[in-house]
């Protein structure tokens, strides 16, 4: 059965459950008894009712599955690190600036208005942690039992680990709540090591894993979603920024609270490949493409764009749907990847738009590094390159698709314009899609690029939603983890097969064999940073990895000029937007309203 018809059909048990009930209450009005004011409220179900019928206790964990991180909306978190720039300055600067506090986290704080980010604020998350621990709690008072239940339970495991990762990549350990409290408990709990909340999150995947099916609806957990989790938490978990506190946090007096303190960093990255290996052996998961032998370049643009405009594949592990997400949320809340982000003289908002350092990142069809000081490259900095190139980013030139109606006579082709045409007298006419043009000139990219990964070129995204689900879990993130473990081991010939591996579907060729150790490491980086762009891995991937120093600089991005009577544009690297470094933002603050009311939690360093 699909998801939507799975939907549909719960939707309509539901709602006769709920006539069912309210025609008993009208009929228990209807009679005389002295009792008549003592009824249940027909706007809630009591526990008894909740926690003995099957489409009850389902709908109850649908709810918790709507906590889950939306990847799409108007910012983006790679608009939080090197990969791209919002354009609209919500308060994604204080973050790229490091200037977050205990009292103010900018775009990341618990009352900020964009829901796909207070989903991931530690209020939201410790509030479908308590959902999580109720249901657990609940499955065992009640005693429910059957193959339904048994799945229901693995998908609430996983669920507690996934926002229980969250609150770890954030804030690095806390405290581990596995019960429902009562006004007579203590609320008041110290925060967990960092190893202790590994362990936690981990121990919940691996009992997630053995009660969920092997396959089945991928916008549900699944025994290979719950694994992918953990091969990446383990990742994560064995990355030299958790050993290092030395460097970074000098003087902090708690520093199991945000790494290890003992403990063999090699054995941890062995536990990393061991997790990562554990999916590729189950032996269901497949690149979009794999095998395929592609005639032209056009052919392996075309087949990376697909992987992100279909429903299902075999690389998919783990979906998010929209209306499993919040289905009741206001228009500016919908799915609308589309007009978020595509170019603003197609009526779009252009909001997320690549920085130069991520369109600088992307190499050569040949698999050579592009340059701006290579003058043969210079000149035409749009051709030959890798083709995710193509299918990710949107540039001076590029097709992208017919202009809205009102539009289409200033440009009948679709072809992106954010340059600047020199006239007869001197001055300078804005291309369509600047943010000085004659279209809309209240939005729009400062960095000469727009984003093109996962937009439908068929939808008019001014007016259309398109409805492809977000992507938790792909499985090239699984083999670029399994890559990077065996690095960290020193098997190089074993990574540079799985990265290749990812490289052949893309269209671009094996990484040299002449390439080992550190620039070995710095190529799986980069095509790390290539393959998984704007996936959110990025933001996390530079502080594990404690590069964020190095690449936290001022966003770039290109001034184009067309001298009078040329088509031969001239290009000129600019900065665009003030970035800057400090090693407190290694992790969040906690928030000072959770510190006032908690004064055990230990605040994070450099706070």
């Amino acid at each position: 059965m699909s998801r939507n018809l799975m939907y549909s059909n719960f939707c309509h048990v539901l709602r006769k459950k709920i006539y069912s009930l309210a025609l008993l209450l009208g009929l228990t009005f209807s009679s005389c008894n002295d009792n008549f004011l003592d009824i249940t409220p027909i706007d809630r179900y009591s526990d008894a009712i909740v926690w003995t019928d099957e489409a009850l206790v389902t709908a109850f964990v649908n709810n918790i599955y709507e906590g889950q991180k939306w990847g799409f909306h108007t910012v983006m978190l790679s608009s939080l690190c090197d990969e791209s720039m919002e354009v609209w300055s919500w308060e994604s600067q204080p973050v790229v600036q490091s200037e977050l506090s205990p009292s103010y986290q900018g775009i990341l704080a618990p009352n900020f208005w964009i829901m796909t980010f207070q989903n991931i604020t530690w209020n939201s998350l410790y509030k479908n942690i308590r959902a999580c621990n109720m249901f657990l709690e609940n499955v065992k008072k009640y005693e429910l039992q059957g193959e339904a239940i048994e799945r229901l339970h693995g998908e609430v495991l996983y669920l507690r680990g996934y926002f229980y990762y969250w609150l770890l990549i954030q804030w690095g350990g806390v405290p581990l709540i596995d019960k429902t409290f009562t006004p007579e408990d203590e609320l008041k709990v110290s925060r967990n090591t960092f190893k202790e909340t590994v362990d936690f999150i981990v121990k919940d995947l691996d009992d997630a894993a053995s009660l969920l099916p092997l396959s089945g609806d991928k916008a549900r957990a699944t025994k290979g979603a719950a694994l992918a989790l953990k091969s990446r938490v383990l990742l994560y978990a064995a990355s030299d920024l958790y050993v290092s506190q030395s460097q970074w946090a000098v003087g902090y007096e708690h520093p199991e609270l945000v790494g290890y303190v003992d403990g063999d960093q090699r054995e941890r990255w062995e536990n990393a490949k061991k997790a990562a290996k554990d999916v590729i052996d189950l032996g269901i998961y497949h690149l979009y493409g794999e095998g395929q032998q592609w005639a032209t370049p056009d052919e392996a643009v075309a087949n990376y764009v697909n992987i992100f405009l279909c429903h299902n594949s075999d690389e998919d592990i783990m979906l998010q749907y929209y209306d499993l997400v919040n289905h009741n949320s206001d228009d500016f809340q919908l799915p609308r990847v589309g007009l978020f982000n595509s170019p603003n003289g197609f009526h779009g908002w252009g909001g997320n738009t690549p920085t130069g350092q991520l369109v600088d990142s992307y190499e050569m069809s040949d698999g050579t590094k592009f340059s701006w000081s290579n003058p043969a490259q210079a000149i035409h900095p749009y051709e030959n390159r890798d083709p995710r190139f193509y299918a990710c980013i949107l540039y001076d030139g590029a097709h992208w698709r017919e202009r809205p109606d009102d539009t289409v006579d200033a440009d009948p082709d679709g072809i992106v314009q954010t340059g600047f045409y020199q006239q007869a007298d001197g001055s300078y006419t804005a291309g369509l899609d600047t943010r000085q043009g004659p279209i809309e000139d209240w939005n729009g990219t400062y960095t000469g690029y727009y984003m093109r990964k996962f937009l439908d070129p068929s939808v008019n995204h001014q007016y259309d939603k398109q409805l492809f689900p977000w992507r938790q879990i792909r499985y090239a993130e699984v083999l670029l983890n399994y890559a990077e473990a065996c690095l960290e081991l020193g098997e190089e010939e074993e990574a540079r097969k799985y990265i290749n591996m990812i490289r052949k579907r893309a269209g671009m060729p094996d990484i040299p064999s002449t390439e080992t150790g550190k620039e070995l490491m710095d190529h799986y980086r980069n095509e790390r940073k290539i393959e998984l762009a704007y996936e959110q891995h990025r933001y996390f991937d530079i502080r594990r990895w404690m590069i964020a120093p190095e690449v936290i600089q001022p966003a770039q991005g290109i001034d184009i000029r067309y001298p009078y009577g040329s088509q031969d544009p001239v290009y000129s690297v600019i900065e665009v937007q003030e970035r800057k470094w400090n090693n407190k933002a290694y992790f969040l603050p906690i928030y000072l309203d959770e510190i006032n009311k908690n004064d055990l939690l230990i605040q994070n360093p450099g706070y």
